[in-house]
């Protein structure tokens, strides 16, 4: 069951039938993955309380890690590009802007700024050569980066969005990714967020409108079936210049 359907009354499930919300798209043939902020600062030490780490989603953010590396793993055997975006801002607190009104400029070197421990990213699902890694200064991973342009060149179809947190940076991706009528992909084990409900809301809204929210063995065949029909192509060339 999506974690999202015990919040659900009779009445909206009758809604969402009758404009029929949330149609599943179908996937294309050029998937990208774009990891949002999967930063020391996002999960903390893996096992250990979060008290060092204020923005921390702790456990729930590390299973989101371990989901995530099977997806990983299927986008590079499928030769898909994988995109890292990390949040990190100027210790002066200069570039929070409206975030830190609201969230806090933060502090110490397990926050987000430039140049700390809490801004790097995390080494156990980090970049590997040929990935793609930038910074971004607000929630949306398209917002004042190069990402689209990087999407635009690698002809890019399809946008697997995992990382954190859902309801904020994920989310805003996804909408983004959406209006630029990308296909949109949230493998539902591998986001994460602080808070449940705004885990399960988040999800709920996405799958509502931008993005087919699917579980993480779904993506993971998608991709492998993406790295299958690139090899079938690649013998039949070989068959055909042999013969």
């Amino acid at each position: 069951m999506n974690s999202w359907e015990s919040y659900l009354s009779e009445a909206d499930r009758a809604t969402l039938a009758r404009g029929k919300w949330g149609q599943r798209i179908q996937p294309g043939v050029r998937p990208a993955i774009v990891s949002i902020d999967v930063q020391n600062y996002m999960v903390g030490r893996r096992g250990e309380p979060d008290g060092e780490y204020p923005y921390s989603c702790g456990g729930i953010g590390w299973e989101a890690v371990d989901a995530s590396k099977e997806i990983l793993a299927a986008a590079r055997a499928a030769g898909a590009p994988v995109l890292y975006t990390r949040f990190a801002l100027d210790a002066n607190g200069h570039e929070g802007g409206m975030f830190a009104r609201k969230v806090g400029k933060g502090a110490g070197e397990n926050a987000f700024l430039e140049g700390t421990h809490g801004a790097e990213l995390l080494a156990e699902v980090g970049p590997q050569p040929g990935d793609f890694v930038f910074t971004k200064k607000k929630v949306s991973a398209f917002f004042g980066t190069p990402l689209l342009s990087y999407l635009t060149d690698l002809q890019v179809d399809t946008v697997i969005v995992i990382g954190g947190s859902t309801s904020n940076c994920v989310r805003a991706t996804v909408v983004d990714a959406s209006q630029y009528n990308f296909r949109v992909l949230v493998p539902q084990e591998a986001v994460f967020d602080r808070i449940p409900l705004s885990h399960a809301v988040s999800l709920f809204d996405m799958n509502r409108t931008y993005a087919d929210v699917l579980p993480t063995n779904e993506v993971v065949a998608y991709l492998r079936g993406i790295a299958q029909r690139a090899a079938g192509a690649r013998l039949s060339a070989v068959r055909a210049q042999a013969a």
